[in-house]
C-alpha cells in the first residue's frame, strides 16, 4: 500500500448566513489551488493536502436551519486522499432551541488529479 502522510492541525469554522456557506480549514496552511464538486469546493495547499472545505448551500445540503450554523460550538474536520478517492468527515455540532445537534456527514467523491495519499484532520482551535 502506498505511504500516507498526515497532518494533525488546528482549525477555522465560519458560516455565511447570507449566503449560506459552511466553511472549515486548517489555521495557518494556505492553500495554492481548488478542486470544485457539486456543491462543495476544496482547497489544497502545495503539499497536496486537503486544507479546507466550503459548502455552499449548507443549509440545504446538511438538512440543518440556517439560524442553527451560526452556533457551531464543537467541530472536527477529517479529510482522506486514499487511491483517488477522496472522504471528507465533519463532525460537528448546532445549538438550535436550546438544544445541541450533533451532525457526522461524510461526503466521497473520486478525483482524477493524481494526488498523494495523505489525511489532514483539523479541530476547532
Amino acid at each position: 500500500m502506498p505511504e500516507k502522510r498526515q497532518l494533525n492541525s488546528k482549525g477555522e469554522m465560519d458560516y455565511d448566513y447570507s449566503n449560506d456557506i459552511l466553511f472549515f480549514k486548517s489555521k495557518n496552511r494556505e492553500y495554492s489551488r481548488s478542486k470544485e464538486f457539486s456543491n462543495i469546493v476544496l482547497d489544497i495547499n502545495k503539499d497536496d493536502f486537503i486544507v479546507g472545505i466550503q459548502i455552499f448551500d449548507a443549509s440545504k445540503f446538511l438538512r440543518i436551519p440556517r439560524i442553527a450554523l451560526r452556533n457551531v460550538p464543537k467541530w472536527q474536520f477529517q479529510a482522506t486522499i486514499l487511491d483517488n478517492k477522496i472522504e471528507i468527515r465533519l463532525v460537528f455540532q448546532v445549538v438550535y432551541r436550546n438544544k445541541r445537534i450533533e451532525k457526522n456527514p461524510i461526503i466521497m467523491t473520486e478525483t482524477e488529479d493524481n494526488l498523494p495519499n495523505s489525511r489532514l484532520i483539523a479541530v476547532e482551535a
